[in-house]
């Protein structure tokens, strides 16, 4: 099953995939769009019986995909959880002493979502940004030291994410958590459609050059002992995203590039770049930090 959250009349919408066609299930979880409500994804995860089974009974009226404005997936998410260096090539591209085992997790701004189609905005002229795509998965239960085992009992389903960087020597949630940094989405798509994680393959574009070409299969951290690592650390609420790192590939980009990710199963996922509006940066962390390379790292060969 493939979800959608999307704008519809200046309110915000849920929908249900259907071939070229969406199923609007917004009333079904309850017309949310008050001040302070939380979208219509966050309220269908946080119900308390299953998504598949209440999604399989509601009918609701069937509206063109291409005639909506996507939102990201999960247009309010509580957390967006990052995974650091997270693939071992990637750790050999950037030259980094560290990975995963020895940083743990940090935090992106729930602010910085935006929908597959929108705009990544580079806020400054004389920084370095880099393109990094990933494979994120969005929680749907309460979660709190839950086990390697019963990890992925908690997730509601799988899209993607790009995680935009500015690199330097700030914060990580400082470099990755401007306004536009994180496009998601299209979909939200359910654990029984994605099959096994191991046999997923990420592809990411830039332009029509091809600048990273992975397995899931090779992350350092899977996805149950991410979930189970992070349940440890903080309390996982439905609506939660964690998103578990890149790999090699990584590259600069500039005013007018075109990004695309691809993961199997799961749809494409596009952002175009602007630095419309940019200005000088006003930290002085642009010779600090990991260094990557001058020229992307080739993709291997199958």
């Amino acid at each position: 099953m493939r979800l959608v959250s999307y704008r519809e009349g200046g309110e915000h919408r849920l929908g249900v995939v259907d071939g070229d066609e969406l199923i609007d299930v917004t009333a079904g979880v309850g017309e949310r769009n008050q001040p302070g409500a939380v979208s219509p994804m966050r309220a269908l995860l946080s119900r308390e019986e299953p998504v598949a089974a209440f999604l399989e009974a509601f009918e609701g009226r069937r509206v063109p995909l291409d005639s909506v404005q996507l939102e990201p997936v999960i247009p309010d998410p509580g957390k967006v959880i990052a995974a650091p260096v997270n693939y071992r090539d990637h750790q050999a591209e950037m030259q980094e002493d560290f990975h995963i085992d020895a940083l743990g997790v940090f935090l992106k701004a729930p602010s910085s979502v935006i929908a597959s189609g929108q705009t990544v905005r580079l806020p400054y002229t004389d920084r370095r940004f880099d393109q990094e795509g990933e494979l994120a998965l969005v929680i749907g239960r309460e979660a709190r030291n839950v086990s390697v085992d019963e990890a992925l009992d908690y997730v509601a389903g799988y899209t993607m994410l790009l995680d935009m960087t500015m690199r330097g020597g700030e914060d990580r949630s400082t470099r990755k958590s401007f306004d536009t940094f994180t496009p998601i989405g299209p979909f939200l798509v359910t654990p029984d459609e994605v099959g096994a994680l191991d046999e997923l393959q990420l592809r990411t574009w830039v332009n029509d050059d091809l600048r990273q070409d992975a397995d899931i299969r090779d992350l350092i951290w899977g996805v149950p002992q991410l979930i189970a690592y992070a349940s440890s650390v903080m309390t996982l609420r439905p609506g939660d995203v964690i998103t578990t790192g890149t790999p090699a590939g990584v590259g600069q980009v500039v005013d007018g590039d075109r990004l695309t990710v691809e993961i199997t199963g799961l749809g494409t996922l596009t952002a175009a770049v602007s630095s419309e509006d940019a200005v000088v940066c006003p930290t002085n962390g642009a010779r600090r930090g990991p260094r990557p390379p001058e020229d992307v790292t080739p993709v291997r060969s199958r």
